[in-house]
């Protein structure tokens, strides 16, 4: 067999059918096979799966060769001569040209089988090449197998065993190193932006959990929906007829019985009661739930509770407090008919006009004296807080307002005191110190009605007679409301005389101060009577 090439600097014999090649003596294959024929395809192509360029036409064997590192043994192509281009014999010298290293990757595999054309002696055409080049099997080293200095050895995970790596390069024994990707794979990158995204959100969720704590104060969000319960002392609630539940809900809130009008106006709304006007005794710190049972009267049954309405008699008084509170009218009368022990004014022969009209709950066994004694407190507790605190000056401003009570309408209060007092002044000619109250004359006849005939308004013999004596009635006429003493201890300053309601139900009132304008809206009220019968009686 004739050799196929021949290396000038080392002397060696390129290839034969008997030994595998080296990567050296393939390589100078292929710069010989890229000379002659510019179609053929690189073994290095196969080898790391990038293309490599052919040599540039007119490059021959006198171009300057690199040394051209040998790591891999690998089979040596046969050529056939039959399809190999005529040439000489022997190959001209081939000197090494420098190749650059082809880049490792990690993910390569370097011990797949790489294609290279089968070599042939042929006695007709040595070292001709075939172009065709065929799939080899790779040489596994074993025991007693290819060796010598060009042989590649493989660690355990497939890379040769010169291979490592230094500052970022993948470096081969005796080669030229490659650079390669320390960098974080994808996953790695994902998993570090979702860490850090979550991080953000955790500060941010922080962030506004510490700042909506800051600001609770001052939005008001840190305030109690409802008290525990169930509250300590007493606290007077008064509910004027027309009054809505967001107005009592308000003043439930003021006066701190309840902790927020907005909870428990829906409580209230919550129950499907109606509100009804009057007094009702609360206490501090409320339950929401509690301070609705008050007020819609719930809890009736675990306490002593009657109701006042503004206007009774003593009587009618002291018969709605039994009924509440099981007392008998005897017990409670007798009480009554000893005013003095009440601390009222001593004037006063029962506690007519002292017993505050409103909404009372009591405890159940509370004693006679202690739920009279309430009532009556309550009276001239409204007394002193207009500023009337003579005992004498009591009496009287509660006679005026049992009068105005029972004559004038809430809106006319002020001016029906006003003319009442002025009636009383000294030297006035037109009343002569008369007040003239019809409700008066009943009053002292034990009897209930819109009408009195002249000769009751001339019987002197009722102490009660505002037509026949003089000055104010011996005392008041009934339980007048918070309103009403509070007009009769500051009235309004007008100069009128007279005052008529010529609506029973609307209790409208119209002033005069003259008898003849006066009897004018007497004719009025004597107009609405013929169209309302049985109402004027």
């Amino acid at each position: 067999m004739s050799p196929v090439n021949s290396d000038d600097s080392s002397g060696e014999v390129l290839g034969g059918a008997g030994r595998p090649l080296t990567r050296k003596e393939l390589r100078t294959q292929q710069k010989v096979q890229g000379t002659e024929g510019q179609d053929v395809i690189p073994p290095q192509a196969f080898e790391t799966g990038e293309d490599i360029t052919p040599a540039a036409p007119g490059a021959g064997p006198g171009a300057d060769d690199a040394d051209v590192h040998a790591d891999d043994a690998v089979q040596t192509p046969p050529i056939h001569g039959a399809d190999a281009p005529d040439r000489p014999a022997a190959a001209p010298t081939v000197h090494e040209e420098p190749v650059p290293a082809a880049p490792v990757h990690d993910d390569a595999v370097l011990d797949e089988p790489v294609l290279a054309a089968p070599v042939h002696e042929d006695a007709a055409h040595q070292g001709s090449v075939h172009d065709e080049p065929e799939y080899y099997e790779p040489v596994h080293e074993y025991a007693g197998g290819v060796a010598g200095e060009d042989a590649v050895h493989y660690q355990a995970d497939g890379r040769p065993a010169e291979y490592h790596e230094e500052g970022g390069h993948v470096v081969l024994a005796g080669g030229a190193a490659i650079p390669t990707s320390k960098g974080p794979s994808k996953k790695v990158g994902r998993r570090r932006r979702f860490l850090a995204l979550l991080l953000s959100l955790s500060v941010f969720i922080v962030a506004v959990a510490v700042g909506a704590q800051f600001l609770k104060p001052l939005l008001g969000g840190d305030t109690a929906a409802d008290y525990p319960g169930p509250g300590t002392g007493e606290v007077l609630i008064s509910v004027p007829p027309g009054a809505g539940p967001r107005s009592v809900a308000t003043e439930l809130e003021a006066k701190k019985v309840v902790a927020d009008a907005d909870t428990f106006l829906r409580e209230f709304v919550a129950s499907g009661g109606a509100l009804a006007p009057g007094d009702f005794t609360m206490r501090n710190e409320m339950k929401n739930s509690d301070a609705v049972a008050v007020l819609l009267n719930k809890d009736q049954g675990k306490v002593m509770y009657f109701a006042l309405s503004a206007g009774l008699r003593i009587g009618e008084s002291l018969e709605a407090i039994s009924a509440g509170t099981g007392v008998p009218v005897a017990q409670l009368k007798e009480l009554s008919d000893s005013p003095t022990q009440f601390g009222v004014p001593a004037k006063a022969t029962n506690l007519e006009g002292f017993l505050a009209p409103g909404e009372y709950r009591f405890p159940l066994g509370t004693p006679a004296k202690e739920v009279l004694q309430k009532l009556v407190t309550t009276t001239l507790d409204e007394l002193t807080s207009q500023g009337v605190t003579d005992p004498a000056k009591q009496y009287d401003v509660v006679t005026v307002a049992s009068i105005v009570q029972a004559e004038g309408g809430q809106a006319e209060y002020g001016d029906v005191a006003g003319a009442i007092y002025n009636r009383l002044k000294p030297g006035n000619l037109e009343t002569n110190g008369l007040i003239q109250s019809d409700a008066t004359v009943t009053y002292g006849l034990g009897i209930k009605s819109f009408h009195i005939d002249e000769d009751q308004k001339a019987d002197k013999s009722n102490p009660y007679n505002t037509y026949a004596n003089q000055g104010l009635p011996v005392g008041p006429i009934g339980s007048p409301g918070k309103t009403a003493i509070d007009a009769a201890a500051k009235p309004k300053t007008n100069d009128y005389l007279y005052w008529v309601t010529i609506n029973l139900d609307t209790k409208e009132t119209l002033f005069s101060k003259t008898l003849a304008e006066h009897n004018t809206y007497v004719a009025k009220y004597n107009a609405w009577c013929e169209d309302n019968p049985g109402r004027c009686v």
